[in-house]
């Protein structure tokens, strides 16, 4: 019976993962319509669903950081480096470098918190 539901409703792909250098510990949360591209990703990151992690051109794409968390629909593209413990909002857009110990939101996104303590800067 299974087979016949699987030849009505095919299965599609939904999660794309093209990373080689993966740390341990990454978690995603919801796979649905994510890219992960990235150089790398650092160790116990979290990826929630329809993320965008890639290449801006042929060889221009991210570095992730250790303990990174990126938010539903956030996009990190080009050649930007996401420093450790960083935390990407919801449908944030970033295309420069996020210093470490930040969180940033927005289009493009910008720094809300650095340190723990609140901040409004532009990246």
């Amino acid at each position: 019976m299974a087979r016949i539901f699987e030849w009505l409703c095919r299965p599609e792909a939904t999660l794309f993962i093209r990373t080689e250098d993966i740390g341990p510990g990454l978690f995603i949360q919801h796979g649905f319509s994510t890219i992960i591209a990235a150089k790398s990703i650092g160790s116990n990151c979290w990826i929630n669903q329809q993320v965008t992690i890639g290449y801006s051109n042929e060889t221009d794409a991210p570095v992730i950081g250790n303990n990174v968390r990126i938010t539903a629909g956030a996009k990190v593209i080009g050649n930007v480096t996401v420093g450790d413990n960083v935390i990407i909002g919801a449908n944030a857009v970033v295309v420069k470098d996020v210093p470490a110990n930040c969180t940033v939101v927005g289009i493009p996104a910008y720094i809300v918190r650095r340190d723990g303590k609140k901040v409004l800067e532009q990246l």
